[in-house]
């Protein structure tokens, strides 16, 4: 559970309004920006996750870092889209944002989506990289729309030049009838999060119908449902543990003291045989010793009469 903290920045362009991708290219990057923040949070709950976009006039960031998913909402459908993209720009100024944390333990991530042209050239991304990478911050491209070669061999090179301990990817995704944010989901930028796959399965369809998700419920949809049953089954399996153990511990002790009945219940004189029966001649021996005493005392008795 990696402790980040992530500055999502979403083209908001003209061309975000093209329709190649379902239902669009900028409810695309909606449904995926909702998807990441589930992800982040649901694998550290103290990581947090900020807004921003890179159309219109300028970047604008349109959430500070958080782990209020209302806000992040509130900041997407506040979004309006217009302009063209100003992507080194927009990365620069999510680094101030991150540079800025309260919590200077969690490591910098930022997740850019672009759909449209890069104007910048390779050599000022390469640069920037370069700087990026200094300030120990990884960069993540979601790359979809427009995918000439021109620019992904852009991002290409910036990926080849920011790439460090933490890791910074780069996901191509061209388009098809899956949605992006699931498309999404099997790359190595969601992978690690430990996000299952959206969407049904034989596999999940034979374990009871669950759609292939943990408990059958979708944790992008509703991720505190999902967090409370991931918690309530840790808590339970730990009780069972810590319950389980001692009493396999009391059973083999309870039995340690009980003797096996070898022995046949009657021995060859039918008399009871083993140590119920050794029990049965004590108190017999025992009931006679006292006969006898009893006796000797009624003749010192007589006796002393006599006498």
């Amino acid at each position: 559970m990696v402790l980040e903290a992530t500055m999502i920045v979403v083209d908001n362009s003209e061309s975000s309004r093209n329709g190649d991708y379902v239902p669009s290219r900028w409810d695309a990057q909606s449904d995926a920006v909702n998807l990441i923040f589930s992800a982040k949070t649901q694998a550290n709950p103290e990581s947090s996750v900020g807004l921003m976009s890179m159309g219109g006039k300028g970047p604008e960031v349109l959430v500070t870092l958080t782990t209020d998913f209302g806000k992040v909402l509130d900041g997407i459908h506040r979004t309006k889209i217009r302009g063209s993209t100003h992507l080194a720009t927009g990365i620069q100024i999510a680094g101030l944002a991150l540079k800025h944390r309260q919590n200077k333990s969690q490591r910098q991530r930022i997740i850019v989506f672009t759909c449209s042209p890069i104007a910048e050239s390779e050599g000022q991304l390469v640069k920037l990289a370069k700087r990026m990478k200094k300030n120990n911050i990884s960069i993540d491209f979601i790359a979809f729309g427009d995918l000439e070669p021109e620019n992904t061999k852009k991002l290409e090179a910036f990926n080849e030049n920011i790439k460090g301990g933490d890791g910074s990817h780069l996901a191509v995704i061209p388009p098809g009838p899956s949605l992006l944010s699931d498309t999404l989901v099997t790359t190595p930028i969601l992978s690690a999060d430990g996000v299952a796959p959206r969407g049904g399965t034989d596999e999940g369809a034979a374990d009871g119908g669950g759609g292939g998700f943990e408990f059958g419920i979708d944790p992008s949809t509703d991720p505190e449902l999902a967090m409370a049953l991931r918690m309530s089954m840790e808590e339970e399996k730990a009780r069972q543990e810590k319950e389980g153990k001692p009493e396999d511990q009391t059973k083999g002790e309870s039995l340690e003291g009980i003797p096996e009945e070898n022995q046949p219940l009657l021995d060859g004189q039918g008399e009871a045989s083993g140590s119920g029966g050794d029990k049965m001649d004590e108190d017999k021996k025992e009931s006679y010793e006292t006969k006898a005493e009893k006796k000797e005392g009624d003749g010192d008795g007589d006796k002393m009469d006599t006498a």
